[in-house]
């Protein structure tokens, strides 16, 4: 039994202590045996509830799921801690350097009185710190990791500073029917490799008229999944209500009670108002 003294209130200290003691001698065989990649979904997962408590407005949620990401924060420190390769402290020198370094307007003497200019200097001061010497270094180092809309988004953004963007958002607009159009002849051609290709034309185009009309496109597709489920359910509630399995039905009729689901949807949310 590995012994620690109990507190009323812990720090940042205890949490390194404990994550150290789990990890060593006497400590905890599943925490002893994870690496990066054993837990790294862990870390993806743990991101995404902070974002759901953010969702919801809950704040005792998002001060118990912000522990957690430190928490995995903590263990991917002490992971290399215990091969000398560095520590939680060098991660944070490292980051308090790199906010000072990219805000001269605050920590300097540049003047930076908008947020666009505060923008443009980030981006011209992590180019150079980062040591990339084209456009194309700043769209290659948007992680491939990241969900692929907030990505496309995000190397749409970078494209947009180096001056390669659609002159308005109608613009963008009118791009979505050109793919629309692509797709539409590499259906009819039957090409499986075209099919796929048009039909990410036409994804990345409407994420650039997301972007463009200021919205976010994940954050929009999300919503509109979340949208749907809610339809849908309505709609099996009002199909089983007749004592009929949806799908036994035909999509002519199932379109029916969907339409009728979304009246009920829209009557409600009327109401609300």
């Amino acid at each position: 039994m590995v012994e620690y003294q109990q507190k009323e209130h812990y720090s940042i200290n205890d949490l390194l202590d404990i994550v150290r003691l789990l990890r060593g001698e006497g400590g905890c065989p599943w925490d002893r045996e994870q690496t990066h990649k054993s837990i790294k979904s862990d870390f993806i997962e743990e991101t995404c509830e902070v974002i759901e408590a953010i969702d919801l407005e809950d704040a005792d949620l998002l001060r118990e799921e912000l522990g957690d990401v430190l928490l995995q924060v903590v263990f991917h420190c002490r992971i290399e801690e215990e091969t000398n390769s560095f520590t939680f402290d060098d991660v944070c020198d490292e980051i308090c350097k790199k906010l000072i370094i990219r805000h001269p307007h605050v920590f300097g003497d540049v003047t930076a009185n908008s947020t666009d200019q505060v923008l443009k200097n980030w981006d011209a001061i992590k180019m150079e710190t980062k040591g990339q010497k084209r456009y194309t270094d700043t769209l290659t180092s948007v992680a491939k990791s990241l969900p692929a809309l907030m990505r496309a988004q995000k190397v749409g953004k970078r494209a947009m500073r180096a001056g390669m963007d659609f002159r308005c958002a109608e613009d963008a607009i009118a791009c979505i029917g050109n793919e629309k159009a692509e797709l539409d002849a590499a259906v009819i051609s039957g090409d499986k490799a075209n099919i796929e290709e048009e039909i990410g034309d036409l994804l990345f185009s409407c994420v650039n008229a997301a972007r463009l009309l200021g919205v976010d496109a994940e954050l929009a597709l999300k919503a509109a999944t979340e949208k749907f489920i809610k339809r849908f359910s309505i709609t099996e509630e009002l199909v089983s209500a007749e004592g009929v399995d949806m799908k036994n039905l035909p999509i002519e009729e199932l379109d029916i009670y969907w339409d009728k689901a979304k009246s009920i949807i829209s009557k409600t949310e009327e109401q609300k108002k």
